[in-house]
């Protein structure tokens, strides 16, 4: 990245043709706007690479949100400083704040209850990381899966075992015992309750095995047997309930977005594990004009020169 070699070919060509001209130390300001509101984030990245630049940047704070088309990000500094890094600022901006957007939006429809972020998946694992930080950091998730993306943000990672444990262990009551032996003490016992048997029965199988140390059960349910559904969220607190096991919670995850999301949280579910949806989640367009050369406001057509005003910007760099 800093070598240049993620960026677009022509902003090479344009440093390349600046210098000739003699120009391309010229002192400039650009500015950059997102044509669609959302949740801002991948500040530290931009910030990191323009560290020592000579540069100064103003800029919204991470996890700040923002209107369409509301500048963003400052940068001001000989164009030779900054000019070619057009292309991996924007990435960094965009799709770290795609992220975050999805993820306030599954954390909005939470109304207070945990969401984690298991996107890591969905994404090339080279990206992942940096797509968990953002949900985190800015989207306001209470934790991430992916190891790296955890530590990024500052957590420890947060996850349970899969159906893949269960599959070859054969029983979920024998693994749950096994799990509650090897894992460290303080660590939730979170189980997975619908591999072989009925959710509820499921459920409750464990909650007997475990007692007092479960808890709590994730329902995963597959689109194939109808998702997890509000009503079976009810039937297996409900169930827990009446058999003495009120403390242990329920976690959701497969497939969930902020309107399923709502919907269960009504429906009794503690915490929620969400993954394509912040994964998936559109990038914000970036677009980065430069508004004054040498001290003089400029501006291609369509555009207003000079610098546009934005009170809620504040020096990073």
């Amino acid at each position: 990245i800093e070598a240049g070699l993620t960026t677009d070919i022509y902003f090479v060509k344009t440093r390349d043709v600046l210098e000739a001209d003699g120009r391309l130390e010229v002192p400039v300001v650009a500015e950059i706007f997102a044509r669609k509101g959302g949740v801002f984030a991948g500040l530290p990245e931009v910030v990191r690479l323009l560290d020592g630049h000579g540069v100064e940047v103003h800029s919204l704070g991470e996890g700040d949100s923002f209107e369409a088309k509301e500048v963003l990000m400052r940068i001001s500094g000989p164009y030779a400083a900054f000019g070619m890094y057009e292309t991996v600022i924007l990435g960094m901006l965009a799709s770290s704040t795609g992220w975050a957007t999805a993820a306030r939006e599954c954390v909005k429809a939470a109304c207070g209850k945990p969401v984690l972020s298991f996107g890591a998946r969905h994404v090339h694992p080279a990206v992942a990381p940096v797509m968990e930080r953002a949900a985190v950091v800015a989207g306001g998730c209470a934790g991430a899966s992916c190891i790296l993306g955890a530590k990024l943000a500052g957590i420890e990672p947060k996850g349970t075992i899969p159906h893949a444990a269960i599959l070859i262990s054969g029983d979920t009551v024998r693994l749950a015992k096994i799990y509650d032996e090897v894992l460290e003490e303080g660590e939730p016992r979170l189980i997975l309750v619908d591999t072989f048997k009925d959710e509820a029965e499921e459920s409750l199988r464990v909650a007997e095995a475990l007692g007092e140390k479960l808890s709590g059960v994730r329902l995963d349910t597959p689109s194939e047997r109808g998702g997890v559904s509000p009503d079976l969220v009810r039937e297996v607190r409900y169930r827990l309930d009446i058999a003495g096991f009120g403390h242990v919670s329920i976690v959701a995850s497969g497939g969930l977005n902020p309107e399923a999301i709502s919907r269960l949280a009504e429906a009794g579910v503690d915490s929620f594990g969400v993954g394509s949806y912040i994964a998936h989640a559109t990038p914000r367009d970036m677009t980065m004009d430069i508004k004054v050369v040498d001290g003089k406001p400029v501006a291609k057509r369509g555009r207003f020169p000079g610098i546009t005003e934005n009170p809620r910007l504040a020096r990073v760099l």
